[in-house]
């Protein structure tokens, strides 16, 4: 059955065709509230920016549509994260499976120590692919923008590359597992601005054929990218010494940029604080 927001989340959450939902979603590690109260329908076919200051909950948000956070001893979750009608952690979903159709890029590049060919090829294997590889491997690393530069040297190292296309691999090894979404955390902090540049014009054409979610921290990079925009700030806990991150707002991005609904976004997006 599909999804809908609670009718207590903000309007501007509600997405017409929401790929993924979170209702009210609340993250912790161990005892401590990560996030709380997340109420987000991030549309299908559309890059989504979260933004917000260090330890307001963005990247543990992301890491919770594809149950990464399971990999973290002591991380739970409350409430549901809703794709294509299902909720992500009913006991009889496989995270594997998961994580197949929503890849994940990190923040650091992390090739294999293999050759480049087997970097995309290795994941594919493990998932059941019996088609044509090097037709696979070949459209990977076309779509990931790095093709050119990989062409002749497909049995060297991964590690062999740059930075910036030892990243652009990685999003090759993402999309060779034939994903609906692809999730980014920060995956342009560790480049130049070159690089960076061609992850962005990467972005660009992959959201013709995926769902786009990125974590950063470069606002800049979230107007030029990001389709739509979700600011979590993060609000002292009663009574501790702590903090808890929280979803502020969600809008287009010029909106969120221009004309921000909330005052703590204009403070955020205009340098006050961060």
């Amino acid at each position: 059955m599909p999804s809908s927001a609670s009718a207590s989340a903000p309007a501007a959450a509600r997405a017409a065709d929401p790929c993924i939902s979170l209702e009210n979603v609340t993250i912790s590690y161990g005892s401590v509230e990560a996030v709380r109260n997340v109420h987000l329908d991030l549309p299908r076919g559309r890059v989504t920016a979260f933004i917000g200051p260090s330890g307001c909950g963005k990247s543990t948000v992301l890491r919770a549509l594809n149950r990464m956070n399971d990999l973290i001893p002591g991380c739970s979750l409350r409430g549901r994260v809703v794709f294509d009608g299902q909720d992500l952690y009913h006991p009889r979903v496989d995270p594997v499976e998961v994580r197949r159709r929503i890849g994940m890029v990190f923040q650091k590049a992390n090739p294999f120590p293999k050759t480049i060919y087997e970097n995309i090829a290795f994941g594919a294997r493990i998932n059941g692919f019996r088609g044509d590889m090097d037709e696979l491997v070949e459209r990977s690393l076309r779509k990931a923008a790095v093709w050119d530069e990989c062409k002749d040297k497909l049995q060297e190292s991964g590690l062999s590359l740059s930075g910036g296309q030892q990243q652009r691999l990685c999003i090759a090894r993402a999309i060779a597992t034939e994903p609906e979404v692809i999730l980014m955390d920060e995956p342009c902090s560790a480049l130049d601005p070159i690089s960076t540049l061609k992850i962005e014009e990467t972005m660009h054409e992959l959201k013709k054929n995926y769902t786009i979610i990125i974590v950063t921290h470069n606002m800049q990079q979230a107007v030029r990218v990001a389709d739509m925009t979700a600011f979590f700030n993060a609000e002292a806990v009663d009574g501790g010494s702590g903090k808890v991150g929280y979803l502020v707002e969600f809008s287009d991005t010029q909106a969120i940029f221009n004309s921000p609904a909330q005052q703590a976004t204009l403070d955020y997006v205009s340098g006050r604080f961060g």
